[in-house]
């Protein structure tokens, strides 16, 4: 049960939990929504109530957590001007505060509407977000996700709570209590024992972390069209009804105009107007990159034929500070889409293709605005984020794409540039033709091919040798390494070739993700049972600008006819330090039938496993980082490993 009397709109009361800790200001907190947003929404997706359908459930969960940020930019009151040091292993207070309002409303959006209760804002459909003409949902699971979802929905609002606390989250008993007091649960304890009741134990409380539950993660089918259409007849009408009735108003004063109380924000501001006056573009000097102790966008000298249209570069800072009806504005996750602070850099105006194009760069992000040059509407603005880049990630940018094809604009200190098919790894790279200002003749993009039968990437040579980037659908390329974490390289010697041709085509399912560089990693070799050859343990990581979001896949690659057919994917993650910086090791499992047709679980782990068990329907247990042990078809196993410090590491999922 939930009581009706807690209001979402405000912080819970200071007799049971403070609104945010005392040490924790605003700016806090909404770094710690934008940090763990993916989490924060899969949380209000799992305890929303089923009945809303899964498009409104995705679209309210989302809403529910841009909601949750307080008001103002200030901190709040009594706060410290340094943080208090909080336990170790605790959660952040900021993300903390989130997660309970979060929590708060979406048990809120599980109340019936009463006739004699107020109502509130989370039992309505969210004004914002909103998608127009298409259904949005997560991608479906497998049997074990049915199941769990199916029992889920049995629960009320508040036990559901309990069982994502307890699952997710990994609170105690205790420490689920006090959320769900907080929130405003009338029994907690019922809800724990309703959250007890559900089948599965921990295995099933693992599946809370699949795509099945993401809500970031969508797949999309359009609305119902006939009924569409109709409405849009209905729409129009009441459009043309509006604009007369709003031009009829406009005539009467001068409210809207840019002196009056709705003036936009940007309108008296100094340092706005500023940013919007292309004579006050900042422009690099073509040789300060060579003198300069940092190579990044920031010394990037201004270069294109176009670069003294104050029209075209005007044109180019209206947009990105106040996109019309007609822009089509694209941003990288984590990257913020808001007008310039203040004057930003020139990198490059120019015609590219069937557009004109301009480059900017405020420190933070790149953006690039393109318009047709035969003068029609329809630019496009994107944003991508690009703090923190150095000289190879700044080696390149995504000047324009048409036709399937992808233009690079490449850094004065790129000496030279060639094509390399990743799924051809003998072939010789091919020459790659690039005009005075540094921009790349027309490559294939591999990032909107609708099949893998290539994939083209962009190699670079300059002071450090050479380099792998490929286009990933955003204007930054991604750099592709190899090797193990702490000590990647670059993926240009044969050996590293030879394995990015099997994963290649992998890479796909990173497009549009804000990723900075992809890093494969051979972790381990097994000797098949039964003489059946070698197979090859490969973990690849892609790490993002923002920082959190990384994603991690494990591959197995069996010994193959021909050594670039891809290998199976058998495990991912998502926001895991595995195969990382933090925790260079991985471990993971597959089962596997032999030629002779019999069925094995196959285990590998990176060298900081000392030995590796298995159980769940057979029993086995080996030293060192490999195990094979027989199984049933259809066996589901679970799989530890023991560090040779004697850590215990469970598989990755």
């Amino acid at each position: 049960m939930r009581s009706q009397d807690a209001d979402t709109d405000t912080a819970p009361s200071t007799s049971s939990r403070p609104a945010v800790d005392a040490g924790v200001g605003v700016e806090q907190v909404e770094a710690a929504l934008v940090e763990h947003y993916p989490r924060l929404v899969r949380i209000a997706y799992l305890v929303l109530p089923p009945t809303l359908g899964r498009n409104r459930r995705v679209l309210t969960a989302h809403a529910l957590v841009q909601r949750s940020l307080p008001r103002g930019r200030g901190a709040f009151p009594g706060s410290p001007a340094v943080p208090r040091a909080r336990p170790e292993g605790a959660a952040a207070p900021g993300y903390v505060f989130v997660r309970d309002r979060v929590l708060r409303q979406a048990l809120d959006a599980g109340l019936p509407l009463r006739r004699a209760a107020r109502p509130r804002r989370a039992q309505f459909p969210p004004l914002l977000p909103h998608i127009w003409g298409l259904r949005v949902f997560p991608r479906s699971g497998g049997a074990d996700e049915l199941a769990l979802d199916q029992r889920l929905s049995a629960l009320s609002g508040p036990a559901r709570a309990a069982y994502v606390l307890r699952g997710l989250e990994g609170l105690t008993d205790a420490q689920v209590r006090d959320v769900l007091v907080a929130a405003g649960a009338v029994d907690p304890g019922a809800a724990l024992a309703d959250a007890d009741a559900v089948p599965g134990g921990r295995k099933a409380a693992a599946l809370l972390g699949s795509p099945e539950f993401d809500p970031c993660s969508l797949q999309v089918r359009p609305t119902d069209l006939i009924r569409r259409r109709q409405h849009t007849r209905a729409a129009l009408v009441a459009v043309a009804a509006l604009a007369v009735c709003g031009a009829l108003l406009g005539r009467a004063g001068n409210g809207w105009g840019a002196g009056g109380p709705a003036a936009p924000p940007h309108a008296r501001d100094a340092a706005a107007e500023a940013a919007l006056d292309p004579g006050r573009l900042t422009q690099v000097a073509p040789g300060a990159w060579q003198q300069s102790t940092r190579r990044d966008f920031s010394v990037w000298p201004a270069r294109g034929a176009l670069v003294d249209d104050r029209d075209l570069l005007g044109r180019a800072l209206a947009v990105w500070a106040r996109p019309g009806g007609s822009s089509r504005v694209s941003a990288t996750p984590g990257t913020p889409p808001g007008p310039p602070m203040g004057p930003p850099q020139l990198l490059f105006a120019g015609e590219v293709g069937k557009a004109r194009v301009v480059l900017l760069y405020d420190g933070l992000r790149v953006v690039r605005y393109a318009e047709p040059r035969d003068g029609s509407a329809g630019e496009a603005l994107d944003f991508a984020r690009t703090d923190g880049a150095e000289a190879v990630s700044a080696a390149a940018l995504v000047a324009g794409r048409e036709d399937g094809r992808v233009r690079y604009l490449t850094a004065p200190w790129v000496r030279e540039v060639s094509v390399r098919d990743l799924l051809a790894p003998a072939a010789r790279p091919r020459p790659l033709g690039r005009d005075a200002d540094g921009l790349t003749t027309a490559l294939p993009s591999p990032a909107q091919a609708s099949a893998c039968r290539a994939w083209h990437t962009l190699e670079i040579g300059e002071g450090g040798g050479a380099r792998l980037l490929t286009d990933l659908g955003e204007l930054t390329p991604a750099r592709l390494t190899f090797g193990p974490p702490t000590a990647p390289k670059d993926a240009t010697d044969p050996a590293a070739r030879a394995v990015w041709a099997r994963t290649a085509c992998s890479l796909s399912g990173l497009r549009s993700h804000g990723v900075r560089g992809v890093n494969a990693w051979e972790y381990a070799r097994q000797k098949l049972p039964e003489a059946n050859g070698m197979a090859a343990w490969l973990c690849t990581r892609a790490e993002t600008w923002r920082g959190a979001g990384g994603r991690v896949m494990v591959q197995f690659h069996a010994q193959a006819v021909r050594p670039e057919a891809p290998g199976t994917v058998v495990a991912r993650a998502e926001d895991s330090p595995s195969c990382g910086v933090r925790e260079p090791r991985v471990l993971s499992g597959v089962l596997w039938k032999s030629q002779a047709g019999q069925w094995y679980v196959l285990a590998a782990g990176s060298g900081q496993f000392a030995s590796l068990t298995v159980s769940g329907g057979m029993a086995g247990e080996g030293a060192g980082p490999v195990l094979a042990v027989r199984a049933r078809e259809g066996a589901r196993a679970e799989l530890n490993g023991r560090l040779t410090d004697g850590t215990e590491v469970g598989a990755l999922r």
